[in-house]
C-alpha cells in the first residue's frame, strides 16, 4: 500500500466499522445489550448513554434488564425506551427494568433484511466514492507532475483492488447479518 492510497483504505475501514455498528443496533429477536448503544437519557442536564447509568444484563435470551445505579434514572430510562424506535415495552419493579424481546414475525425479519442490505449498498456506494475521490486527487497529481504517468496507472490499479477488497468485505458482512436476521 502506498502512501498515496493509504488515507482512502483508511477511510475505506471506518465504513465497514460504522456498518458493523449499525448492525449491531439491529434487533434480531435475541436480548442484545447493543441496541441500547443509541438511546440516552438526560442525568444532570447531560445526555448520556444508558449503560453509563446502570448495568445491563442479558439473564435469559430474550430478556434484558437494566439495573440503574440510582433509583431516579429509572423513570428516565424507561421513558427513553418508549421514546425509542426500538418497539419494546419496558417492564419497572422499582428496582430494574426489563425487556423482554418477542419472537420476530417472518414479516419483520423480511423487512430488517431488506434494511441490511439498503445499508449495505449505502456503504458500497460510500466506498465507491472514496474511490472517485482517490482518481480525482490522483490525476490532479499527475498534472502538476508531482507522479509519473506510470505512477498515476499503479496507483489507479491499487485503488481499484483496495476498493474491491472492502465491497467484498461489505458483501460478506451484509450476507452474514440477513442470515443471523432470518434464522429462526
Amino acid at each position: 500500500m502506498s502512501e498515496h492510497t493509504k488515507p482512502y483504505e483508511d477511510r475505506m475501514k471506518k465504513t465497514i466499522s460504522v456498518l458493523e455498528d449499525e448492525f449491531a443496533t439491529i434487533r434480531v429477536g435475541r436480548a442484545n445489550p447493543k441496541v441500547l448503544d443509541r438511546l440516552t437519557v438526560d442525568y444532570y442536564g447531560s445526555d448520556v448513554p444508558i449503560s453509563q447509568v446502570g448495568n445491563i444484563s442479558v439473564p435469559e435470551p430474550r430478556t434484558l434488564m437494566i439495573a440503574p445505579w440510582e433509583a431516579n434514572m429509572l423513570k428516565e430510562v424507561e421513558r427513553a425506551i418508549q421514546a425509542s424506535d426500538l418497539g419494546l415495552n419496558p417492564t419497572n419493579d422499582g428496582k430494574v427494568i426489563r425487556l423482554n424481546f418477542p419472537e420476530l414475525t417472518e414479516d419483520r425479519r423480511k423487512q430488517l433484511s431488506k434494511d441490511v442490505k439498503k445499508k449495505g449498498e449505502e456503504s458500497k456506494v460510500a466506498i465507491r466514492n472514496l474511490r472517485r475521490e482517490a482518481m480525482e486527487a490522483f490525476k490532479k497529481a499527475e498534472k502538476k507532475s508531482e507522479v509519473t504517468e506510470d505512477d498515476l496507472k499503479n496507483m489507479e490499479k491499487e485503488i481499484q483492488d483496495i476498493t474491491d477488497k472492502y465491497v467484498a468485505e461489505l458483501d460478506k458482512r451484509v450476507e452474514a447479518k440477513s442470515k443471523e436476521i432470518m434464522t429462526v
